[in-house]
């Protein structure tokens, strides 16, 4: 019998794979980048603090609102042109800002590059279980967070140098030059995966599938695992402020947050691929860690609180993430993973608003930002009791 070697397949397989985890990096990085630096753009504008607010909002709320319907179109024409249209969407978007030449119209250009993300994330999310084996789900899921946490990472960072050598043109320039590199990687690497054929639906079968614990659990871990990871990113700078530490010691830990959570998740899929993890202990660990990780951003004093609170968020986070998208996967109808994976995004984006909301509400109430973080604490034991009994697919 001939054909590739088993290790060859498994090299081209991940090459497959790299583009999708590059279509990630963009939506994070794009996010982030341009969030990261607002506050300063609406000073220099002299807008309000609301002004500062929407244009922190309308990214994701254009993704909460079009992640689903892109995600059941993935499923109808197939994921590969979804994918690639959003891309070049994103491209768009960012390519009339410039040519636009009218910093007022950043809200505008957030919106179009929100409504593109929302096409191609689920499209790639979909992609990444429709070229893996079930068995190598939580490895693949893995490194396409990975990709997407080095964006969180390095959005902020490389967002500021590239305003500050040519301002908000060239940000948004080379965001959509990024995007059209990517969508060309994936239309000459990634294979043409076409749509599976569908039994009819009608809203009740919907409703009856995203309410099933195979759906609800996973999507729960997903929300209170991006919580944490927003208010790690959020907050934990202001809790090291309060302790007289300076911008570069909590930029370091947040920093450590982000690289935790980018190095654990491939090993915590290849974990769950190999039986060491199960899906349901292995999501509810994660959110504990993450639970413990505010707790200790709130007791424990200065530098060691810090970097105990963002080890133990990058673990927990990273521990939960992949995990929760394999089980989606394992636990979905091939020919429903664009519309499952948009409507488990929707979760996601909900958790990275509600986890700094909830935060912010319970530290303004207690006039203490600890009592905040004890409080998110809290919401993440109480998820991870809930997830904990969650099967593990196979």
């Amino acid at each position: 019998m001939s054909g590739e070697p088993s290790g060859e397949r498994t090299r081209a397989g991940g090459r497959r794979l790299l583009p999708l985890y590059a279509a990630g990096f963009v939506t994070a990085f794009g996010a982030h980048s341009i969030a990261a630096s607002l506050g300063g753009y609406t000073e220099a504008e002299h807008a309000s603090l609301l002004t500062l607010g929407v244009l922190l909002a309308v990214y994701d709320g254009a993704e909460i609102i079009l992640k689903p319907l892109f995600g059941a179109l993935a499923d109808r024409i197939g994921p590969r042109p979804v994918l690639l249209g959003g891309l070049l969407a994103f491209a768009a978007a960012s390519a009339a800002f410039v040519l636009a030449g009218n910093p007022a119209l950043v809200g505008v250009a957030r919106f179009g590059q929100g409504a593109a993300a929302a096409a191609f994330s689920p499209a790639a999310g979909a992609m990444v279980a429709r070229l893996t084996p079930q068995t190598g789900h939580g490895k693949a899921y893995g490194g396409y967070g990975a990709w997407k946490g080095i964006g969180y990472t390095l959005g902020p960072l490389l967002g500021g140098v590239l305003i500050t050598l040519g301002g908000y043109p060239l940000l948004f320039g080379t965001l959509g030059a990024l995007a059209v590199a990517v969508a060309a990687w994936a239309a000459l690497a990634v294979p043409a995966v076409p749509p599976l054929p569908r039994a009819r639906q009608t809203v009740l079968d919907l409703a009856r599938r995203l309410s099933t614990s195979g759906f609800v659990r996973p999507t729960l871990a997903l929300a209170g695992a991006t919580a944490a990871l927003a208010v790690g990113v959020g907050f934990l700078p202001v809790a090291g402020s309060a302790s007289g530490l300076g911008p570069l010691v909590t930029g370091a830990a947040v920093s450590v947050l982000a690289a935790t959570a980018a190095l654990v998740q491939p090993r915590a899929g290849h974990a769950r691929d190999h039986g060491r993890i199960s899906d349901g202990p292995g999501m509810a660990t994660g959110l504990a860690l993450a639970a413990a990780g505010m707790a200790a951003g709130a007791v424990l004093p200065g530098v060691i609180g810090l970097l105990v609170a963002a080890v133990l968020v990058g673990v927990g986070t990273g521990l939960a993430t992949p995990i929760a998208f394999a089980h989606l996967a394992g636990s979905t109808p091939a020919e429903r993973l664009g519309q499952t994976m948009g409507a488990a995004e929707v979760g996601r984006e909900v958790g990275d608003a509600g986890g700094p909301l909830l935060v912010g509400a319970i530290a303004a109430a207690a006039g203490a930002l600890g009592a905040g973080l004890i409080g998110l604490a809290v919401a993440l034991v109480a998820l991870a009791v809930a997830v904990a009994r969650a099967a593990t697919a196979r």
